[in-house]
This record gives C-alpha cells, sequence and structure tokens, in this order.
C-alpha cells in the first residue's frame, strides 16, 4: 500500500507543483481560517478574513464582545456558532500566552488532545492546526481525501482516525510531505476529482478505477 499513496502523492506534485500552504500570513491567521472553513468554501473565509484583519490578534479578539466578532465574520455562515468556537478557541490559547513557540514544544498526541477538547474544535480542524502551524507531520483527512482514494480503488476505514492511521503507516512522517499531500489533494478535487469528475486530463487516470457512485 505504501507506493501506492506515495505514487498518488509523486503524481499530484509532479502535475500541480508546491502549493505553499496553508494560505495565511500568520500561524494565527491560519487557525482562525481553520475554524471559519467549517462548513463553507474558502471565497466565504476570505471575506471573513478580510473583515477582521484590523483586528486579528488573540488580545482583541479575547476583549472583543462575541456578538460584535459575529458580526464581522458573518460572510463565513454559521457565523454566531463560529464566534463562540473561536472564542473557546482564544480560552485555551491564552492559557500558554498565545506562545504558539511554546505549544510546537508539546508531544504532538497530548496537543491534539487538548485541542479536541476545545468546544467546535473536531479532528479535521485539529489536524489542519496541528500540521500547519505547530508543525506536527500528521495526515488530514477530509471529504477530499475520502472521495478521492475510494475513485482510486481504495477501501478505507469509514473512521476518521482509521482512515488517518492507515495512511500514516504507508507513509513516513515527514511534515514537508503532509504539508502537501493534503494541499495537493484539495488542488485536484477541485480541478478534476469534483462530485462531477473531469477524468480527462487527470494525472491520476491510469491508476484510477474510477469508482463514481
Amino acid at each position: 500500500m505504501q507506493h501506492r499513496f506515495q505514487s498518488i502523492y509523486d503524481r499530484l506534485l509532479d502535475h500541480y507543483g508546491p502549493q505553499s500552504w496553508w494560505p495565511a500570513d500568520t500561524p494565527f491567521e491560519m487557525m482562525i481560517g481553520s475554524i471559519l472553513v467549517q462548513n463553507t468554501n474558502w471565497r466565504n473565509v476570505n471575506k471573513a478574513l478580510l473583515q477582521l484583519r484590523p483586528h486579528l490578534e488573540p488580545v482583541l479578539i479575547d476583549k472583543m464582545p462575541i456578538d460584535k466578532l459575529a458580526q464581522i465574520i458573518r460572510s463565513s455562515g454559521f457565523f454566531n456558532i463560529k464566534a463562540k468556537r473561536i472564542k473557546a478557541f482564544i480560552d485555551w490559547f491564552k492559557d500558554y500566552d498565545y506562545d504558539i513557540g511554546q505549544l510546537k514544544k508539546k508531544d504532538k498526541n497530548q496537543l491534539r488532545y487538548e485541542l479536541l477538547k476545545i468546544n467546535g474544535i473536531g479532528r479535521e480542524t485539529a489536524d489542519v492546526m496541528l500540521l500547519y502551524a505547530f508543525h506536527k507531520p500528521i495526515f488530514v483527512v477530509d471529504a477530499y481525501a475520502r472521495r478521492i482514494f475510494y475513485r482510486i480503488g481504495f477501501d478505507m476505514p469509514t473512521t476518521y482516525d482509521g482512515f488517518r492511521m492507515v495512511v500514516e503507516k504507508a507513509l513516513p512522517s515527514d511534515l514537508q510531505l503532509y504539508n502537501e499531500y493534503h494541499a495537493l489533494l484539495v488542488q485536484h478535487a477541485k480541478e478534476h476529482c469534483k462530485s462531477s469528475p473531469i477524468c480527462k486530463g487527470c494525472p491520476l487516470n491510469t491508476i484510477c478505477e474510477q469508482r463514481l457512485n
């Protein structure tokens, strides 16, 4: 299985090139963006981040009334819920003096455990934070990864962590590899492996079983 996961990565990287992810100016912006992108698209997140940018500091968001925060991020959808989630995340982040460097030193599993205890932070959101903000090698399982691997012909576990562990056991624990892999899968899902796929010109066409149902 290892060579198949690696082959997918190599083909995608050769086709699309490095993606330079996550699209954010700072680790803090990255983490806020990962909460805002829940159940919406990146275009709406960009609109929300643009409105939020003058306040995009942990201390400022901590002091901001939650109803004001909700209105600022309105374009991201589910804005009242997301405002509560951002506030819960800030409460946790404050315990570490908003220090990314301090958190990077923590054990990956312990840090993941803490993130998952925060209201509104699920496995996918926690893992993108671990990968792109705290630089912990971890495979992010999202709907795109599930779609692409299924269509190729893999029968992956239905559980999030079961899926993740299959991939991680097959690949080296390499931060750059996981960083690019997630970004490349997202790009591929947007360009070729859409809900209605565009198979012509697909870089995975020769190794894909095309299970489209």
